[in-house]
């Protein structure tokens, strides 16, 4: 018996149906640059919308270190089919109709790399890429969100640090959570009987020095802004290129540390000059105020607890010029809203504790 096949002039693809702007939405809620580009290659209504999605998320798999412009550190690995195909040699007839079949079949895909559809390819032709290489296909993205592989500051094993810092043209602020050591809570009622001493005495306790303590403490302080000022430095070229940037994050798969700058942030940087520091590639830390709490032992939620907690809000100095009228607006609201989960817990119980002031020179 005979088929009756709908005629596909009559009805149409359905999907067609759909408005370009709905298809917008979904394309940014996929929002991850290699998922794009295999959207790309579909068809020729995804090769012309993806590079139309406003919120992307750019991993990077490694940092290299290269010559020449500083977003070139950072880069991004991908594969490409033609690796399939240059490594198939005919050696005879049916070896080269086998070629074809597999050429055939793996062209779509091919298309990442050399895009027929009449746009430039979304990801260029190299092993290894910059995210502002990736991000020049895209005309008007406006959050986005890089991942970089791991943290930039090493520690010990049992070492818990965290830093978020804001930037505009320069520091705007850093918040560094870090502890000592991180174990199961016990009973420890005389631990923290000493602790409500050491609070009462007007001084900073002696357990902050023990062990090199303030020595640690100073290097989390230093690496951390180090840390923060160097991804800064390298999204001088991002932020050039993208003009409609309202949100732009830097994280670690590790979850160290975050970047923030938000709208204004980013007017900032593109109207006032950035101060590189002369001895690397990355900002300027102005000259600050450091404010200080610490707890020897502190509990936090799910049964953990923190030895020689350290809290440490950093912004910069009024006389120092850095950061702006922006940097000296929302009190200590940064510091609270750093953090999620148990380290929140962890703050706002250090913000609790005897601030101590300290002044660093600008570096």
């Amino acid at each position: 018996m005979a088929r009756i096949h709908a005629d596909p002039f009559l009805f149409p693809d359905q999907f067609d149906r759909i408005p370009d702007s709905i298809v917008l939405i979904v394309l940014n809620k996929v929002s991850d640059v290699r998922s794009l580009g295999q959207c790309r290659a579909v068809c020729r209504r995804f090769n012309a919308l993806v590079p139309l999605v406003q919120d992307l998320y750019v991993k990077i798999d490694r940092v290299v270190a290269v010559d020449g412009d500083g977003d070139d550190a950072l880069n991004s690995s991908s594969s490409s089919s033609s690796s399939f195909s240059s490594s198939l040699k005919p050696c005879n007839f049916l070896s080269h109709i086998l070629k074809l079949v597999i050429l055939s079949i793996l062209k779509p895909f091919h298309s990442l790399r050399t895009s027929n559809l009449g746009l430039k390819p979304l990801l260029p032709q190299l092993a290894h890429h910059s995210p502002a290489q990736v991000l020049r296909s895209f005309s008007d993205v406006r959050n986005l969100l890089i991942e970089l592989p791991a943290g930039d500051v090493a520690t010990d094993d049992g070492v818990l640090l965290r830093w978020r810092a804001e930037f505009g043209s320069s520091l705007h602020s850093c918040v560094i959570l870090g502890g000592t050591r991180l174990r199961h809570a016990a009973a420890t009622s005389g631990d923290e009987e000493g602790e409500e001493d050491e609070e009462d005495d007007g001084s900073i306790p002696d357990s902050f020095y023990t062990n090199g303590g303030l020595k640690l403490r100073v290097v989390w302080t230093i690496s951390s802004l180090i840390a923060a000022s160097t991804r800064h430095y390298l999204l001088r070229q991002i932020i050039k290129e993208h003009p409609n940037l309202r949100s732009l994050v830097v994280i670690d798969a590790e979850g160290q540390g975050t970047l923030t700058m938000e709208e204004e942030q980013l007017r900032e940087f593109r109207e006032r000059p950035l101060e590189a520091s002369a001895s690397a590639n990355r900002t300027q830390v102005p000259a600050s105020l450091l404010k200080l709490r610490y707890a020897s032992y502190l509990e936090l939620p799910g049964g953990m607890a923190m030895q020689g907690a350290t809290l440490v809000a950093i912004r910069p100095s009024p006389d120092g010029g850095g950061g702006g009228a922006a940097a000296r607006r929302g009190g200590e609201s940064f510091i609270s809203r750093a953090f999620d989960g148990p380290l929140a817990a962890a703050v706002r119980a250090l913000i609790r504790r005897r601030i101590y002031l300290l002044e660093m020179n600008s570096f």
